[in-house]
């Protein structure tokens, strides 16, 4: 059976097209909360995992032994957009490790927004790309989104006495502590799990949404962690919550969503329309697939869970604004709507 619609294109007044997907959000006992579509059917979490990935980086030490800040930490969680604060803090802490871009193995790739995080900023919305083709420069793999995760990996193996080279392979002694967190926090079998190869060339591993969400349900509790695991989910989520820039960047909805929420709520978006989350003062987890990979679709179902199930005063409009968010030509007149499904706006 096909996965529900959850959000609606309009123009004219009908619906002009439509994403389908499905979504879990589960609660610290791992109870079942809310639920559309197939959430048993195994998925890419992609980068959306990534507070998961970031882990060991904390339980082995090796982010006090590198005296790792905020915005280090949130940047070892984050998919940024290769801003210029982004490859120097990515840049910091390769330093801190005593090594530099050239041990990363995450690929380069030029500076990027998404398409929505262009329309709020308007032509300064590819400063970064802009500041590097005025340059004559070329991006590095510090610009690659995933560089503050890859230099988190660096600075693991460093600190538990492993060579980083080669640490993107799924033998790997870090990989392998990537993979065990992975596993521990979703409770599914990775060794049964279908594998592929993530955009930055680490593993990724095909889990069920309802897997993840009770994931992202102890992440956001610490329920059925150990008190070092705990601590450390704790730690990410106030690093995310005091540098949230870093975690996505300018315009991003990552960003100013937790620009506003803080602690309330740690979300973070993955490739091909995944979008999982936590929401500490209920201890509940989230999880959402979009089938067609649309991060718009994502985003607004993000934003209907987000108003669902917290209480949302004005300050949330960057929340709010998206459960009927007006869409407009190039010459600013409005042509239609985009709006999560009646089923997800409760």
């Amino acid at each position: 059976m096909a996965n529900p619609l959850l959000v609606e294109i309009t123009r004219g007044g009908i619906v002009e097209s439509g994403h389908r997907g499905a979504l879990a959000v589960v609660d610290p006992e791992g109870r079942l909360v809310f639920a559309l579509g197939d959430i048993e059917r195994p998925i890419f979490p992609r980068s959306a995992v990534k507070g998961f990935q970031a882990l060991p980086l904390i339980e082995s030490g090796a982010a006090d032994r590198f005296g790792l800040t905020d915005a280090e930490l949130a940047l070892a969680c984050a998919s940024h957009s290769g801003e210029e604060e982004h490859t120097k803090t990515a840049a910091s802490m390769l330093a801190k490790a005593g090594r530099d871009e050239t041990c990363l193995e995450c690929g380069a790739h030029w500076p990027m927004l998404n398409q929505r995080a262009r329309e709020a900023k308007g032509p300064n919305g590819d400063r970064a790309l802009q500041a590097l083709v005025a340059a004559g420069l070329k991006p590095s793999a510090l610009h690659n989104n995933c560089s503050g995760k890859h230099a988190g990996f660096v600075c693991l193996a460093i600190a538990t006495g492993h060579d980083p080279k080669g640490y993107i392979q799924p033998e790997h002694p870090t990989m392998r502590e990537i993979t065990a967190a992975l596993q521990a926090m979703t409770g599914f079998d990775l060794a049964k799990a279908t594998r592929g190869v993530d955009g930055c060339s680490i593993p990724t591993y095909a889990i069920p949404l309802r897997h993840l969400a009770a994931g992202f349900a102890k992440f956001a509790s610490g329920v059925g962690l150990s008190p070092a695991r705990a601590q450390a989910a704790r730690r990410l989520r106030q690093a995310v919550a005091a540098s949230p820039f870093h975690v996505a960047g300018t315009g991003r909805f990552d960003t100013v969503v937790m620009e506003t929420l803080r602690e309330r709520a740690f979300i973070k978006t993955g490739a091909e329309g995944v979008y999982c989350g936590a929401l500490p003062e209920l201890g509940y987890g989230i999880a959402l697939k979009i089938d067609d990979g649309a991060t718009r679709a994502s985003e607004t179902v993000m934003a209907a869970l987000l108003a669902r199930f917290l209480a949302l005063g004005s300050e949330a409009k960057v929340v709010t604004e998206r459960l009927d968010h007006r869409m407009a030509n190039w010459n600013g007149i409005e042509v239609g709507r985009m709006r999560p499904v009646a089923a997800l706006r409760g």
